[in-house]
C-alpha cells in the first residue's frame, strides 16, 4: 500500500476527514440541539476552510488522475515518473493551493458590510448564502469568484479530462482482452468519484445563483460534504484485493 496511488489516496482521505470535520459536527449540533447560531469569526473560518478544502480536492484529483495516465501509458517508466520526491511536491503544492484563494475571497467577503437578515440561508457559511445577506454592490467580487472558480475546477477538470482521453485511447489499443480489463479498473475507482464531485460541486458553484433554489442547493451541497466523503473509502476499497487483504 505504499505506491503513489494509495499515497494520494491518504491525502485525499485526510483532506475530505478535515472538510467533513469543518461542517458536519455544527450541522449535527444545529440539528440536534436546535441552536442555529454561529458567531462571524466562526463564520469565516469555516468559510476558509470550505474553500481551503475543495481547491485542494480539485487539484489532488488532478493529481491523482495524472498519476493514473503514467501508471497506464508509460507503465515501464512509472517508477521513476513518480516516485517520493516528485509525489511529495504533488500533494504539497495541491495542499498548499487553497491557502491564497481562501485568505482572498474570505478576507473580502467578511469586509462587507452584513446588514438587513442575519439568518443564512444554509447549513454552512458558503458563498452565494452569505453574498445574499450583503447589502452593498458585489459585482467586482463576483466576477473574482467566478474566475477563481474556472481556476479552482475547471483547470483540474481539463487535466483529468486530457489523462482519461489518453488513457482510453492506451487502453483500446491493447491487444488482449484481459490487459484491457485490468488497466480500465485500475482507473474506474477514481473515475467515480471525480464523476461525484465535479458533478455536484460544478453545479453549486458553477451555475449562476438564480438558476438553483436554496433547497437545492442544500440538497445538492449535502451530496458533496457528507455523502460523496462517505462513499469515497467505499469506493475505493471494496474493490482493492490490498485493502481486502489488509484488512
Amino acid at each position: 500500500l505504499h505506491t503513489p496511488m494509495y499515497y494520494f489516496l491518504k491525502n485525499l482521505a485526510l483532506i475530505e476527514i478535515c472538510f467533513t470535520l469543518n461542517i458536519v459536527p455544527k450541522m449535527l449540533v444545529d440539528l440536534l440541539l436546535e441552536r442555529k447560531v454561529i458567531s462571524f469569526s466562526a463564520c469565516a473560518l469555516q468559510f476558509y476552510f470550505v474553500i481551503s478544502f475543495i481547491t485542494s480536492e480539485c487539484f489532488l484529483l488532478g493529481a491523482m488522475a495524472y498519476d493514473r495516465y503514467v501508471a497506464v501509458c508509460h507503465p515501464l517508466h512509472y517508477t521513476i515518473t513518480m516516485n517520493k520526491r516528485v509525489c511529495l511536491h504533488m500533494v504539497i503544492a495541491c495542499w498548499i493551493a487553497g491557502i491564497p484563494f481562501s485568505l482572498g475571497l474570505t478576507g473580502w467577503l467578511f469586509s462587507y458590510p452584513f446588514c438587513g437578515s442575519k439568518e443564512i440561508e444554509h447549513f454552512f457559511c458558503d458563498i452565494t448564502p452569505l453574498l445574499d445577506l450583503v447589502c452593498s454592490d458585489t459585482y467586482v467580487f463576483k466576477l473574482l469568484v467566478f474566475v477563481a472558480t474556472i481556476v479552482i475546477i475547471l483547470i483540474p477538470f481539463i487535466l483529468i479530462a486530457a489523462s482519461y482521453i489518453q488513457i482510453i485511447h492506451t487502453i483500446l489499443q491493447m491487444p488482449s482482452a484481459e490487459g484491457r480489463r485490468k488497466a480500465f479498473l485500475t482507473c474506474v475507482a477514481h473515475l467515480v468519484v471525480v464523476t461525484l464531485f465535479y458533478c455536484t460541486t460544478g453545479l453549486v458553484h458553477l451555475k449562476p445563483k438564480s438558476s438553483l433554489l436554496a433547497n437545492s442547493r442544500k440538497l445538492v451541497a449535502l451530496s458533496y460534504t457528507v455523502v460523496t466523503p462517505m462513499l469515497n473509502p467505499i469506493i475505493y476499497s471494496l474493490r482493492n484485493k490490498e485493502v481486502k487483504h489488509a484488512l
